[in-house]
């Protein structure tokens, strides 16, 4: 019998009883690698995707209900398939394999997975073999694993219990750099590379089993590993498997979602995330700007779904609380003529540039400006990316051809509209006008939706429609907050931080701010400023993620106790130290200002922000003269931070 065949031998019966519990036990592994690979993976709509060592679907139900244009799964456990299949996932082809031989058409995939099951095939090197015949160019392959070092050292066996029997199975263990180089020889190229630690979730799971001891081994110890790999085109050099970088991140964690964080290089060419990769399988970039962000967390640069840029320099406005916006509106107008008129003064381009400055010293990467787009707000120097393919209206209220801008918008983009900003019977019917309207399908995000009740919610998200709230600027005008429990239920929304005319600051002012009132829970809130804003938006650039092919959009804060989230939740401008945004920096703190190589400092000019200096691109001194030149020296506040010329 050959080696293969024995192995294969040895875990058929095991895998044969394993499906029938599968899908019932919680595994503090797989549980670690889906938090993880989760946010590895790319946009999979319209994709082919294969998932090799399927089981019992794990992996194929995240695909089923994700787009794709063709899915299929294959196992050589007859039973593992026979469980997957009770399922039912749609759009899904269950094929019997015998690993490493894939029965599938030379070229005809794009993305394929192979979750915990490369340890079980004897013969890599076919099985790679396979995979680069069966891959497109271009594709994309991830494959997780036990990690080969923490199961050596703890000696972790592959096993399950059933009906009080331990069932184990046979494996081969391999060291990551070898699986790597392995691919490499085949045509793949390593694109990521990541080693995570169990986090609270997987704390949970070992808790609830009794096996903290488990757990207490593992400290310091990666269980996993995650690989990225992929397919080169036929003729194309490897390059040693790493893929090129024109600026390399090293030293620090990242943040992977709400409460994942991993160490890993950066590395970015482009404007994108080329390859995010851990120590044992370091990018070879000598060519490349390396930053040493050693005591870093890095995020994805954040969101902001609802700004008006051009009154960041206007200090906050309104002498009571107000029924509604149109009320305040007219207040203002009416008994705030003269400050106002003062602020106009300084040119508009200098004003929307001051709007950028409040958002980049907070972390903004992208903003939704909601109003016309200016010629400034696209210029290459303006301090922040601001979203252009939209429609708009302003409000019922001051909305001119609301029917029309909503016909107009293309079922790609948003439709975004003031709705329900007050406390009053006419801001309680403000929803219903729209729907009646015909203005409320899956494009539409309403801005503040403070009237919204239980009834208003179940339409919003029966329509397919989002949110996007603001709740310091509606308790300053209103009086009032949206519940946590009326947000819970909302199944889609972001948010913004509304301007200074209302807003109590910047959006990290405006997330703590609705943690503390609304009671939302930080990963929620990291959600709303990251991924979640992103795709109400309908950003298709990988905007509020870290990770491959993603917008080289990246922010650094000072690593501390805590998760990514909780960490976003308590942080305020000063935690923000370094902005890049399209690979490009363009605001960093005094220590970091000092670790970055002096080819990426000379476009940078220092600003005093308060009390704490900022280097910032773009023309900063200029902007700084103009506004002064209306307001005063001294009198220039962005968001309520003062700005000043740095002394010398």
């Amino acid at each position: 019998m050959s080696a293969a065949l024995e192995l294969e031998g040895l875990n058929a019966n095991a895998f044969a009883s394993w499906a029938a519990v599968y899908d019932e036990q919680e595994n503090p592994l797989l549980s670690l690698e889906e938090r993880f690979l989760s946010r590895m993976l790319p946009d999979s709509r319209g994709r082919d995707v294969v998932d090799v060592g399927c089981g019992t679907g794990r992996w194929l139900a995240h695909f089923a209900g994700a787009g794709v244009a063709s899915l299929c799964g294959l196992d050589s456990s007859k039973a593992m398939l026979k469980a997957a299949a009770r399922k039912r996932l749609s759009n899904t082809r269950l094929i019997h394999a015998e690993l490493p031989f894939i029965p599938l058409d030379s070229s005809s995939k794009d993305l394929a997975i192979a979750s915990f099951v490369l340890s079980y095939i004897l013969n890599l090197e076919v099985c790679a073999s396979q995979l680069a015949r069966v891959m497109r160019a271009e594709g994309d392959l991830f494959i997780s694993d036990m990690h080969p070092d923490t199961a050596a050292a703890l000696g972790w066996r592959r096993s399950f219990r059933s009906a009080g029997q331990t069932h184990e199975f046979a494996a081969q263990s391999r060291a990551i750099g070898a699986v790597i180089d392995i691919f490499a020889g085949k045509g793949f190229e390593l694109r990521a590379c990541l080693e995570p630690h169990f986090g609270q979730m997987e704390r949970d799971l070992f808790a609830a089993r009794g096996r903290e001891d488990a757990l207490h081994q593992a400290a310091g110890m990666p269980p996993v590993y995650l690989l990225h790999l992929r397919r080169v085109p036929s003729g194309t050099a490897v390059g040693k498997g790493r893929a090129k970088a024109a600026l390399v991140l090293s030293g620090a964690e990242c943040a992977l979602g709400p409460g994942g964080r991993v160490a890993a290089s950066v590395c970015v060419s482009g404007g994108v995330v080329t390859s995010m990769v851990s120590e044992v399988a370091s990018p070879v970039a000598s060519h490349a700007h390396q930053l040493d962000l050693d005591g870093y967390l890095l995020f994805p640069g954040l969101v902001n779904a609802h700004d008006h840029l051009e009154f960041a320099l206007f200090p906050r406005l309104g002498s009571r609380k107000y029924s509604n916006a149109t009320e305040w509106a007219l207040d203002i107008q009416a008994n705030e003529v003269e400050t106002i008129n003062l602020h106009k003064r300084v040119p508009k381009e200098v004003r929307l540039w001051w709007g950028g400055v409040r958002n980049l010293l907070s972390g903004v990467t992208r903003v939704c400006h909601h109003n016309p787009l200016h010629p400034a707000l696209q210029d290459a120097h303006f301090p922040v990316r601001v979203i252009e393919n939209f429609g708009w209206e302003h409000s019922l209220a001051f909305g001119s051809d609301i029917s029309g801008a909503f016909l107009r918008t293309p079922p790609g983009q948003p439709f975004i509209i003031h709705a329900g900003e007050g406390v009053d019977h006419t801001a309680a019917g403000e929803f219903a006008v729209l729907d009646a309207m015909g203005a409320v399908d899956a494009r539409t995000v309403l801005v503040h939706g403070l009237a919204l009740d239980d009834a208003g919610v179940a339409r919003l998200n029966g329509r397919g429609a989002a949110l996007v709230v603001c709740p310091s600027s509606n308790d300053f005008l209103l009086g009032k907050t949206l519940t946590r429990e009326l947000l819970q239920r909302v199944d889609r929304v972001a948010l913004g931080s509304d301007s200074p005319l209302t807003a109590a600051g910047d959006l990290l002012d405006e997330l703590r701010f609705a943690q503390r009132t609304c009671g939302l829970d930080a990963d929620q809130l990291h959600e709303m400023i990251t991924e979640g804003a992103s795709r109400i938006l309908h950003l298709e650039g990988g905007e509020g993620t870290l990770r491959v092919d993603a917008a080289a959009d990246v922010i650094a804060v000072r690593q501390r106790a805590g998760t990514p989230a909780e960490i976003l939740c308590s942080s305020s401008w000063r935690d923000v130290e370094l902005v890049i945004i399209g690979g490009q920096v363009r605001l960093a703190s005094l220590e970091l200002f000092g670790r970055l190589p002096p080819p990426l400092r000379q476009h940078l000019t220092p600003i005093a922000v308060e009390d704490e200096l900022r280097w910032m691109s773009g023309p900063v001194l200029s902007r700084l003269r103009s506004a002064e030149d209306v307001l005063g020296v001294g009198n220039v506040r962005a968001g309520g931070l003062r700005v000043a010329r740095a002394e010398a």
